[in-house]
């Protein structure tokens, strides 16, 4: 069995500036050269493997099995959840469900700016991110709030920094499913068993955030005195998306947490609005709005709007049904194929790279939800063609991501450069607990991926977690949010989110926008990790939930 070097240079100074080379070429080929991330991580993937033979001296076949190893992980775990999740999202919108829902949302609330923000921004935002992710959630709300008469520049901004909260769970939970993935090995456990308890820890995590960014909402549209007058909207936003994501997260696993918590929000806010709105109805700026300030009638009938919410509802049942910890179904496993090596960090510890082909993973339940929405929407074989060519012209990039950056991951991690990465980043001692954070802001404003963010770091995060001894899942877990904090600055995001908006092909002015409230919420971010590490340290232990 191959033994891993923690030093091959004899110089750790030497060895940590080598083995950050694959991270720094990959950045600098997405963020400086702009290629695209298919084309960076093929590239990246490519001088990883050569450096782990060449300075780890890895042993080629081995190296070759833990590189296909991880990149068949990354399509049958990744590829396949989003693929379907886009596949379901392009089957609303080509169907006509999708703009039915918008309009019926659209008028539950008056025309005030504040409550369609946090109706649509924050609660409608969510459910999209947990759908489909990859900056769709911009894309859909900011022409919406532009319509309430904020301007573009300011309307990307709101939808951006509403999206913050939700990206750890985007697209039916892939981030999450990734951190998983290149961690189960360094870990000592099966990707089932880690999926809901890093579910857990980065949920706890992300539910404390949660509770800031309706605020800033409301004050990016209104000021501080129309904020005010509008806390219930922030209060009660907030706390409604926790109370559905939280015990989601924790109880159920990855997959719906944004969706359910989306849910909840839509309902507890109509019911808070049936009883309470704010006294004065404000334009953007915080100024009186002037005219007819009742919402625009949706001209729906009642069997349009139950229509429009059927998908969701099969989505939630089918996924909750499959995946929940009363199903044996993702667990089923026909194919179970590994390399192991000696790990240079912990002695008698080894370090593997797995593949098990579990046929009914989430990404299945997400096409048997795709397959029983249209067969109830009654889509023609015409609609499901353009469904097929849309999703695929949409997808077939992000999933070539998929092979290379966990093929990568994969070979990083096994090669051994993962640990001595780990083992010189460890020399920072317990004030790491400052910068996992900011490396998980540093490499999604650079990938764009928060899933991406999570297969580059996790492994990492987690063995300097190892060797400083923290709780084992609290640095990959604040890589994740970390991710989840710089999604507003990442390039590739905004290429998509300003696609609906005079912006296209200028996303620089968007991230210059966005940059300082992303500031804000990582510090906020940081005192929170810093808060876990010394008073809450069970947040984040290697225990199930």
């Amino acid at each position: 069995m191959f033994t891993q070097i923690l030093n091959p240079t004899g110089n750790l100074f030497v060895t940590w500036v080598v083995a950050l080379i694959p991270l720094l070429l990959l950045l600098f080929l997405l963020a400086v050269l702009r290629l695209s991330a298919w084309l960076a991580t093929l590239i990246g993937s490519i001088v990883t493997f050569l450096l782990a033979l060449w300075v780890w001296h890895m042993p080629f076949a081995e190296g070759v099995h833990a590189y296909v190893y991880g990149s068949a992980t990354g399509v049958w775990y990744v590829d396949w959840i989003t693929f379907w999740g886009v596949m379901l999202f392009n089957t609303l919108v080509i169907s006509g469900v999708f703009d039915k829902l918008r309009r019926w949302l659209v008028q539950q609330g008056t025309r005030d700016v504040r409550v369609q923000t946090i109706l649509f921004a924050w609660a409608f935002g969510a459910l999209l991110e947990g759908l489909v992710g990859f900056g769709y959630p911009w894309a859909f709300v900011a022409p919406i709030l532009i319509t309430l008469g904020i301007p573009d520049l300011d309307a990307i901004r709101v939808a951006a920094i509403a999206n913050n909260a939700p990206v750890s769970y985007g697209a039916l939970g892939a981030p999450i499913i990734a951190l998983a993935t290149v961690t189960a090995g360094t870990l000592g456990l099966s990707l089932q068993e880690l999926l809901p308890i890093y579910s857990a820890s980065v949920g706890k995590i992300v539910a404390i955030l949660a509770l800031l960014p309706p605020w800033i909402l409301l004050y990016l549209v209104s000021g501080s005195k129309g904020m005010w007058s509008a806390w219930p909207l922030a209060v009660v936003g907030s706390l409604a998306y926790i109370a559905g994501q939280l015990p989601t997260a924790v109880y159920l696993g990855p997959y719906l947490p944004d969706v359910i918590g989306a849910i909840v929000c839509f309902v507890v806010l109509l019911l808070l609005l049936k009883v309470w709105q704010p006294a004065q109805v404000m334009a953007y700026g915080g100024v009186p709005a002037t005219g007819d300030t009742r919402a625009e009638a949706h001209g729906l009938s009642g069997s349009d709007v139950v229509w429009a919410w059927v998908p969701i509802a099969v989505l939630v049942i089918v996924v909750v049904a499959w995946t929940g910890p009363w199903s044996h179904l993702p667990a089923i496993r026909l194919l179970h194929l590994s390399v192991t090596a000696a790990s240079s960090i912990t002695p008698g510890a080894k370090i593997s790279a797995t593949f098990n082909w579990t046929p009914f993973v989430g990404g299945s339940a997400i096409l048997a939800s795709w397959l029983i929405v249209t067969i109830l929407l009654r889509l023609s074989l015409r609609q499901v063609g353009e469904v097929f060519a849309k999703s695929w012209s949409q997808m077939w990039g992000a999933c070539l991501v998929g092979v290379f950056i966990f093929g990568l991951a994969y070979v990083f991690n096994y090669s051994g450069m993962a640990g001595s990465l780990a083992k010189a980043f460890s020399n920072i001692g317990p004030a790491f607990i400052i910068v996992a954070p900011v490396l998980g802001f540093i490499g999604v404003a650079l990938s764009g991926s928060n899933t991406s963010t999570n297969a580059m770091f996790g492994t990492f995060q987690a063995l300097v977690g190892k060797v400083l001894g923290f709780p084992l899942l609290l640095l990959p877990t604040l890589n994740s949010v970390g991710a989840e904090v710089g999604k507003p600055i990442a390039p590739q995001t905004a290429s998509v989110g300003v696609s609906t908006s005079r912006f296209v092909r200028n996303e620089g002015e968007v991230i210059r926008h966005n940059f300082g409230w992303c500031i804000v919420l990582l510090v906020y971010l940081v005192i929170i990790g810093v808060a876990c590490y010394l008073f809450f340290p069970g947040i984040a232990q290697l225990a199930k939930p």
